[in-house]
């Protein structure tokens, strides 16, 4: 039995998406190679076993070889899966997104929420 989580929000999932994009600005990377360091340092991974030869790419999307082994002299390739953060609750998504969040702060990134910001201008429009 499993405890139910309420789905991560859209609102949750289209922030980690900015800074994600400002991540790979920074880092003159892609958005495609961030937000996969992003599910390897903060999301969550499974460790699976795999006869070696067999291509597993049309099964699952992200995945790294973490290593290789031989059982009754089959050899197998080892590998670490993780789910894309569209399949993550509400407690998955808070672990992923504060990772992201840490990450852009540690390159100087401002990571206010747009909500935030839109409270910030709001109260300097209003001259308070």
């Amino acid at each position: 039995v499993k405890q139910h989580r309420e789905k991560r929000s859209l609102d949750a999932n289209a922030y980690a998406w900015v800074l994600i994009t400002a991540i790979a600005d920074e880092l003159r990377a892609s958005k495609d190679e961030i937000y996969f360091d992003m599910l390897k340092k903060y999301g969550q991974g499974e460790l699976i076993s795999v006869k070696t030869g067999i291509d597993i790419s049309g099964f699952v999307k992200y995945s790294e070889v973490a290593g290789y082994g031989k059982v009754n002299g089959v050899e197998f390739t080892h590998y670490r899966v993780y789910k894309g953060s569209s399949e993550y609750d509400t407690r998955e998504m808070s672990i992923f997104l504060s990772g992201i969040v840490e990450e852009a702060q540690a390159l100087g990134i401002d990571t206010r929420t747009p909500e935030e910001l839109a409270e910030m201008k709001s109260l300097w429009e209003n001259g308070k």
